[in-house]
Parts: structure tokens; sequence; C-alpha cells
């Protein structure tokens, strides 16, 4: 099996930072191509974002800021 990594993707040309609200699957948890994985939230609006591919969630994990 690959893994795919899940990185949180532009939402717009002038998003210039975004920010994890929260989780939808918890590590384990298989998950569908285009099944909402997490919620973003940028300086406009809280967005839900699609898994990209199918498959299993080995963890999650978030960058340091």
């Amino acid at each position: 099996m690959v893994a795919t990594s899940i990185v949180m993707p532009a939402l717009g040309m002038a998003q210039e930072t975004g920010k994890l609200i929260r989780w939808l699957k918890r590590a384990g948890e298989t998950v569908a191509k285009g099944e909402p994985i997490m919620e973003v939230e940028t300086d406009k609006t809280t967005v839900e974002i699609e898994a990209s591919v199918s498959g299993t969630l080995s963890e999650r994990t978030r960058p340091r800021g």
C-alpha cells in the first residue's frame, strides 16, 4: 500500500493562511475519495476538505507553528 500525504489546499488566490479546526475522521478509519476528512478555517470562511484518494487514515498530524 502506498501512503498519500494530505496537504491543506489553497482555497483561493488571495488566501495566505488557514487553520486546521478539526479532523472529521480518526486514525485507523477508512476514508472514501471525496469524503470530508477535515475542517479548515480561513480569514473568510470555514470549509470541509475532501479526501483526494480512498484508503485508511494512518495518522493525524499538523505542523507546529
